[in-house]
This record gives C-alpha cells, sequence and structure tokens, in this order.
C-alpha cells in the first residue's frame, strides 16, 4: 500500500501484521510439536502391538524339561515366526530368564548377551503385566524393550519374558515427520500471513481513501471528503465535512464582517482627519500622525482578512490553480501604460511553458501586483522580472528586480512588518510588501529581498506547483 497510514506509535499496518505473524508462528509451533507428540505416542503404540504378539508366543511355549540328573531345565516349545528374531542382529529380540542361570535368547543376539543390568532388574518386578524399559542393543542402538513376568509350574524361581525392538526406526520415522510438518506448517505460516497482509490491506485501504481525499481537499481538488466509507469510517469523514461547511461558514462571516467594518471605519476616519487638518502646531501633527497610523493598521488588518478568507476559498473551490506567465505578462502590460510618462524599460524572462502555481488567480493578481507596483514606483529605468521553475522542488521562483535606491539589509525586515513605510516622501500606505508577504505565506510559499543586479532591490518570490488534476 503506497500511501502511509502512521501515527506516533508507527505503522498501524506494520503492527497488525507483526501482530498476525507473532500469532501464526507462536499457534503453528504449537500445532507441530502435538502433531510430533501424537505421531511418535501412536508409533510407540505400533510398536508396542507388535511387541505383544511374540511375547505371549514366548510365555506360552514356556515348558520345563527334566534331565538325566533328576534336575529341571527351561526350554521352548517353539519360537515367534518373524524372522527378524532368527536373523544375526535382525532388529528383533526376545529373552526369557531368571536372574541366574544364562538366559535363553534370540539367535538375533548373535555373539551378545542381553543387558546384564537390565535382566537383574526385569527379575524382581512384582508386577505381572508388561512393563516398558529402555535399554541399548548389541550394535549400541536405542530398544525399546517390553517384559512380562510369568510362573512355571516345576520351575522354582519367577521368570521373566522380553522382547526388544529396534527403536532406532521409531526415533528416525519421528524426525522425518517432524521435518515433514515443519515444512508443511512453514508453508502454511506463509499462507496465512499472506492472507492477513491481504487482510489488513484491504482493511485499511478506507484509510488511505481517506488520505487521499483529504490530499485533494488541500490541493483544493474538492470542496469536501468525497465518497462512501465503510460504516466505521463514515462517522469520521461526516464530522470532518460538517466542520468544513462551518468553517467555510465562519469565513464567509468574517469577510462579512470585515467589509462592514471597513465601510463603517471609512466615514468617522475621513471626518476626523478633515478636522485634523485644520488643526495647527505639536498637537494638530500628532493628530494627524495618530489618524495616518489608525488608517494603515485598519487597512493591513482588513488587507490581512481579504488574503487569508480568499485563499481559504480558494481552496474549497477546486480551482487553486493560477498560470503565473500569463498573471505578470498581464499585470506589466497595465503597470506600462499607468507609467508610460517615465519610459522604464521591461525585460521578462524564464522558462517557456512552467507548471501552474498552487494559488487561486485573484489572490495572485493582488500578490504580484503589489510587488510589480512597487518595483515600477522605485525603478529610475529598468524592472526585470524571471520566471525559473525548480523541478526538484516542486516549485516556481520569480525574480522581480529594479534599478532603485533598493532597501538597505539592516532595513528589509522592518519594510516587512506592519506596513512600515521607510520613506513618507513616496505616496501609498506602505502596505505593499506586508499584504504581498501575507499572502505569500497563506499560500505555502516564501518572499525574500536581497540586491538586485540592476542595483536596486530584488524580491525573489517562491510558490509552489500545483498537483496535476486527476
Amino acid at each position: 500500500m503506497s500511501s502511509r497510514v502512521t501515527s506516533g506509535g508507527g505503522s498501524l499496518h506494520r503492527r497488525l501484521l507483526s501482530a498476525a505473524a507473532l500469532w501464526i508462528a507462536l499457534a503453528l509451533f504449537a500445532v507441530g510439536l502435538l502433531l510430533v507428540a501424537l505421531f511418535r505416542h501412536h508409533a510407540g503404540q505400533e510398536l508396542a502391538a507388535r511387541a505383544a504378539q511374540p511375547l505371549d508366543a514366548l510365555a506360552a511355549a514356556l515348558e520345563v524339561q527334566r534331565t538325566a540328573d533328576g534336575g529341571a531345565a527351561l526350554r521352548l516349545s517353539g519360537e515367534p515366526a518373524d524372522d527378524a528374531f532368527r536373523r544375526p542382529y535382525g532388529g528383533a529380540y526376545w529373552w526369557v530368564a531368571d536372574g541366574s542361570a544364562s538366559p535363553l535368547r534370540s539367535r538375533s543376539w548373535w555373539d551378545t548377551q542381553p543387558p546384564a543390568s537390565l535382566n537383574q532388574s526385569l527379575a524382581r518386578p512384582t508386577d505381572p503385566g508388561i512393563g516398558r524399559h529402555d535399554a541399548l542393543g548389541p550394535q549400541r542402538q536405542p530398544l525399546a524393550v517390553w517384559a512380562r513376568r510369568a510362573e512355571l509350574g516345576g520351575w522354582e524361581r519367577p521368570l521373566v519374558v522380553a522382547v526388544a525392538l529396534d527403536a532406532s526406526r521409531l526415533e528416525s520415522m519421528t524426525r522425518d515427520f517432524a521435518r515433514t510438518v515443519a515444512l508443511a506448517l512453514g508453508a502454511l505460516a506463509v499462507s496465512l500471513w499472506a492472507a492477513c497482509w491481504l487482510q489488513v490491506r484491504l482493511g485499511l485501504a478506507p484509510l488511505a481513501r481517506l488520505q487521499q481525499a483529504l490530499a485533494g481537499l488541500r490541493a483544493g481538488h474538492a470542496r469536501t471528503l468525497e465518497g462512501r466509507f465503510p460504516i466505521e469510517v463514515q462517522p469520521l469523514v461526516d464530522d470532518l465535512n460538517a466542520m468544513l461547511a462551518d468553517n467555510d461558514r465562519l469565513v464567509s462571516q468574517a469577510r462579512e464582517h470585515g467589509g462592514n467594518l471597513a465601510h463603517a471605519l471609512k466615514t468617522p476616519l475621513a471626518v476626523l482627519r478633515n478636522a485634523a487638518a485644520g488643526w495647527s502646531g505639536d498637537e494638530g501633527a500628532g493628530l494627524r500622525g495618530q489618524l495616518l497610523q489608525i488608517e494603515r493598521q485598519v487597512e493591513l488588518h482588513l488587507a490581512r482578512a481579504r488574503a487569508t478568507a480568499t485563499t481559504r476559498a480558494a481552496g474549497r473551490s477546486g480551482d487553486r490553480r493560477s498560470d503565473a506567465p500569463a498573471v505578470v505578462d498581464a499585470l506589466l502590460r497595465t503597470l506600462q501604460r499607468l507609467h508610460a510618462d517615465r519610459g522604464i524599460e521591461v525585460e521578462r524572462s524564464g522558462a517557456a511553458s512552467p507548471p501552474a502555481v498552487a494559488i487561486e488567480a485573484e489572490v495572485l493578481h493582488e500578490l504580484l501586483g503589489n510587488l510589480l507596483d512597487n518595483a515600477f514606483r522605485w525603478a529610475r529605468r529598468r524592472v526585470s522580472v524571471a520566471i525559473v521553475a525548480d523541478d526538484a522542488q516542486r516549485c516556481l521562483r520569480l525574480n522581480i528586480d529594479d534599478d532603485g535606491p533598493g532597501i538597505a539589509p539592516q532595513r528589509r525586515a522592518e519594510a516587512l512588518q506592519r506596513g512600515r513605510r521607510l520613506d513618507e516622501t513616496q505616496p501609498g500606505s506602505g502596505l505593499g510588501l506586508a499584504i504581498a508577504d501575507q499572502l505569500v505565506r497563506l499560500s505555502a510559499g516564501a518572499l525574500v529581498l536581497d540586491d538586485a543586479p540592476l542595483g536596486g532591490l530584488r524580491v525573489s518570490l517562491t510558490l509552489p506547483v500545483a498537483v496535476p488534476p486527476r
């Protein structure tokens, strides 16, 4: 998913997938252990069932044979039918012992004897049932031993009948099964994680669409968040749209109140200014100075309110795109006619077709109008405008130069503050640069004052490039 659904605690996408991966790994690991344990248990039962038949056959075939000297000897009337008992080291072994004499044993033992320690311990059990034991075989292989205690008439000591089967096959089968289970569960884990990834992707897709809708709203392509969302997200979208509607209403009210305030203040200020014009002395000069400051402050704040309202309204109108070269050319033609008597030369250079800027045409017209008007008023003979597209920074740069007196570096910050007039001999309110700076900030741009190559002031303007419409 290309969008970034993030928060202060990290990616929600990564959190969900990490939790799913951990749970899948733990669950399948436990299942794997259980399956291997069940397989070993059932394989052990099969091995025990295989040993039960020869164990019963041995117990039934035991008999006491009288010797020539009047003694007694143990013998078997028949051996188990399994050929593994007769083949040397065949993997199946039996023996019969009473703890003292040499035990009867199968041919599969070949030239070895059953473990003496096991033989002695098997001769002592009191449980007449079958017992399960572990031992080492003639080739040091693991043996599973099943033993039964038997009483035989004519034989004084209790007998132990034992059958042992090679357990290495069981261990090998268990390892092979565990390896197969691990591969199968690994493939299942990958499949489950892929399913979780798809589920998380589909589940978070509405949030990605919401983020794209918000980006379109910020870029000025829409007035509200459009589209239908799941019932868990739709209330948030509805609340955001309601908030946007309230914001638009408040902006409209602010613009209306600003206009009303401008009209309400014009008449009283005009009356006071006319009355102050007839006063002489320091008191009259001071009053006229204060009235001038009031007019400047009112004009500045009304301009800021108008610029804010216009910029926000442009962001909701879906038409926040402007052709900067067209606006510059139109303003240059107008200003050349207004200053035709001064014979100012104008040079316009730059890219043939730069991208549109992310600012409404009315706002851009007011912004460039203030800056170019300042350049023409202060220029002696020449004004230059250069437009340069910066693809790396996704912005458009405009350099407005004049050959006028310029502004000293230490006073450039003052020129952008509260409409200060650095030269009271020139007409105007001193709000041109202040309003332009305010408009640039509201448009997410930047305005910098510098020395111009022509010898006067350079106003360097940076404006963000508009997002191409989808």
